[in-house]
């Protein structure tokens, strides 16, 4: 792959995985949570994801998206369903986020938030068809298929820990400013309503074959 293709490949990773999602969404509500270090072990749960996410494109699951619409609303609905689960478990909760309590650590809790980032990456159908539009615009013929896979989907994992480090540490610079009981119920109800609403928007994400 020449140098150039992937600076553009960079640049797009990196306004891509900027731009507020469901993963970075749940990396700012880790980190106030959980605080910088665990809301980071699910941001590496999601690189894991897109590995994930990644081989499925290689293996035509991509196309199949594409072209079977079942398939596409299946994932679409375990994708959306997954996100209201979040959003709604987020508006009821009554816990204080921002409480430094927070922080002490809970059994499996790494291992908790590390499947939720997976979680996230592979219920969301968005990624696998996003994946299958932009790979094939960055191959090169000439190269081995794998090997430019393989760079591409690190590149762009890395691109989605860079996002994630950088919403975390500015989440957990701002907690000071949430921490009275009003704004935390603000904080719990705009992101668990945000949640809901990035679950229902995945319900009217379409493709080719409806």
């Amino acid at each position: 792959m020449q140098l150039s293709n992937w600076l553009v490949f960079c640049s797009v990773a990196l306004l891509t995985t900027f731009s507020p999602g469901p993963a970075v969404l749940l990396a700012i509500s880790n980190s106030v949570a959980q605080g910088p270090r665990r809301a980071l072990t699910c941001s590496l749960g999601n690189a894991f994801g897109l590995f994930i996410v990644s081989g499925v494109t290689m293996a035509g699951m991509g196309v199949v998206l594409a072209t079977s619409a079942p398939a596409f609303t299946a994932l679409k609905i375990a994708g959306a369903g997954y996100l209201i689960y979040l959003g709604v478990k987020q508006w009821r909760t009554q816990e204080n986020s921002f409480s430094t309590e927070k922080f002490s650590p809970t059994p499996n809790a790494g291992w908790r938030l590390f499947g939720q980032g997976v979680s996230v990456a592979l219920t969301n159908p968005k990624a696998i068809l996003f994946f299958s539009a932009l790979f094939p615009q960055f191959l090169s013929p000439e190269a081995p298929l794998s090997e430019q896979f393989l760079l591409l989907t690190t590149t762009f994992s890395l691109c989605a820990l860079i996002s994630h480090t950088f919403y975390v540490l500015l989440a957990h610079q701002l907690r000071d400013h949430f921490a009275s009981p009003g704004r935390v119920q603000w904080f719990n109800r705009a992101s668990g309503s945000v949640f809901v609403l990035l679950g229902l928007s995945l319900l009217t994400l379409r493709n080719k074959a409806a």
